[in-house]
């Protein structure tokens, strides 16, 4: 068993359950994806699989290293490769093709991606300050104030909420259910919504999964 897939976040739509209840949908491109490189704990300390995402359009212009790393196991270059855990080391190996029936519907997992960027934005946006009055007359609208004392400890304190870069963070939604795969087209639909835009790259891993024992 392999604990996840990388995947590509398709977008959002919706479905109904038996009391014609809505439920938000997102659909993923889940996989496939291909074990290019097998970690053993004898050889490299720790063991591993490294999966890289199959797509339609093959990495433009790979560097040299990572040619000579995919020559190794025989597979063309992807634009993508992450690790992953597994249980079953000896019905696994280098150039094996994971799909997206290793979730099964009901399923809780762990989705993991990059937000939105936002820009740069203030306090208001950012933090979710008041502001000041908005009347015609008023000088403190969206600013975030006094920021710290004069006289002691004459210094803005380290971790102070300001303005600044806004998203592109790496986010983590837990527990989602999966309602939904098509191995036919490489599809996972999940309950609820995930990190990121559309096209973006995202990981997939199981809620229950138990790494194999050294």
């Amino acid at each position: 068993m392999i604990e996840g897939l990388i995947g590509k976040k398709i977008g959002m739509t919706q479905s109904f359950d038996a009391e014609g209840n809505v439920i938000p949908v997102t659909v993923i491109k889940a996989g496939p994806c291909t074990v290019v490189q097998k970690k053993t704990l004898e050889k490299d300390g720790y063991s591993i699989l490294q999966l890289g995402l199959v797509e339609e359009k093959a990495a433009k212009k790979p560097a040299k290293p990572l040619v000579g790393h995919f020559k190794k196991s025989g597979l063309p270059p992807t634009k993508i490769l992450r690790e992953f855990c597994f249980s079953d080391q000896a019905e696994i190996k280098e150039g094996d093709q994971v799909f997206v029936d290793i979730f099964q519907a009901g399923e809780k997992v762990h989705v993991i991606g990059t937000s939105k960027g936002k820009g740069f934005q203030g306090v208001v946006k950012r933090w979710g300050f008041r502001g000041g009055g908005a009347s015609h007359g008023s000088m403190f609208h969206r600013a975030p104030g006094s920021i710290g004392a004069s006289s002691y400890p004459s210094r803005v304190m380290k971790g102070k909420r300001m303005g600044g870069h806004m998203g592109q963070d790496r986010v983590t939604v837990r527990n989602l259910t999966v309602l939904h795969t098509d191995k036919e087209n490489n599809l996972l639909m999940v309950k609820g919504a995930i990190p990121g835009s559309r096209d973006g790259y995202i990981l997939i891993k199981k809620d229950n999964f138990k790494a194999k024992t050294a």
